[in-house]
């Protein structure tokens, strides 16, 4: 992440120490490193005195309001309806269109940010600051914070070790590198409880996830000689359970996790009738590649796509069983 890097790093303070008044956005339905690398920005921000405001289509997760600042995570709702920003930066967004709604708070002419490491980022800031050979985008702040001079303190250290942890799987996916690892020590000598924050986000689980996990596993098909395995979740399940998006998460992992299995899907049906696919590769088998051309992105192996009916669903599981290397 240093060398080739080194210019995107300074192009990424000199915005940041350009303006006044920034917005931090991230993805919708937003994730451990999504609300970590908001709040570490504003961490960031605040040292460098700046006026900063951070909001999100949808609301920070139950499990992740543990985390230092999330109270100042602003809906959409409670923005001044006249309320528009002029320098933006966009955390763990994909593309711009994850943004979602926020993005008609945008002014016109208005200068973006765009730190993340997803290997399908089409650039589409002013100022892009993308890496992605880094495991997290908390990891990419890691650096640019280091780049400021700024030594982190122990709240943001637990927002740095947060993204980094639910973006590696705990430490278990294959983008745990070395620096991976060097990065966590520093955070932990920093003061993040790195018990305590795996023990809240890893180990435990609500009843209505309990519940999702009962109903994914009864519902698993499996397909192409077993190397393909599908759960479905329909929005009247979500309702009848009182499960909110974030109960899903990690629930494509246990279609994963089955010995044989070279790709793992979660089929999420929404109430406009679409389906969200959230895919995972246990394997060579590139996922991101599959859910670009269904209008998607991700990484290599994991990745996600929205698809409009059951012909898009079975051109998806067709589309996968053709990218299986034969055996």
């Amino acid at each position: 992440m240093s060398g080739g890097m080194h210019r995107d790093f300074e192009a990424a303070m000199s915005f940041l120490n350009e303006g006044d008044d920034y917005l931090v956005v991230s993805h919708v339905q937003p994730d451990g490193d999504a609300i970590s690398s908001t709040l570490a920005a504003a961490w960031l921000l605040d040292r460098l005195g700046k006026r900063v405001v951070l909001a999100n289509q949808d609301p920070v997760p139950d499990r992740l309001r543990f985390l230092s600042g999330s109270e100042r995570i602003l809906s959409l709702d409670s923005l001044a309806p006249d309320l528009r920003f002029k320098r933006i930066v966009a955390v763990d967004c994909a593309d711009f269109k994850r943004i979602g709604q926020l993005s008609e708070r945008f002014a016109e002419g208005a200068e973006l940010l765009n730190i993340d490491h997803h290997p399908t980022n089409d650039a589409y800031g002013v100022c892009n600051l993308i890496v992605p050979e880094a495991a997290a985008t908390a990891q990419i702040l890691f650096e640019l914070i280091a780049a400021s001079g700024h030594a982190l303190d122990a709240a943001a250290a637990e927002l740095l070790y947060t993204g980094l942890l639910t973006d590696t799987g705990g430490f278990r996916y294959s983008n745990t590198d070395t620096r991976v690892m060097q990065t966590a020590a520093r955070l932990l000598e920093a003061g993040a409880d790195g018990y305590r924050i795996a023990d809240r986000l890893l180990e435990t689980m609500t009843l209505p996830q309990l519940k999702l996990l009962r109903l994914g596993l009864n519902r698993m098909e499996f397909r192409f000689d077993d190397r393909v395995c599908s759960m479905l979740i329909t929005p009247e399940d979500m309702a009848e359970i009182g499960a909110a998006p974030e109960d899903l998460e990690g629930l494509v992992n246990y279609a994963r996790n089955v010995e044989g299995v070279e790709a793992g899907v979660l089929l999420k049906g929404l109430r406009d009738g679409s389906v969200k696919a959230s895919l995972r590769s246990g394997g060579t088998l590139d996922v991101a590649a599959i859910a670009s051309a269904f209008g998607g992105g991700g990484h290599i192996r994991a990745a996600g796509c929205r698809l409009e009916d059951d012909v898009q669903i079975e051109a998806l599981l067709s589309a996968i069983g053709e990218a299986l290397e034969p055996r």
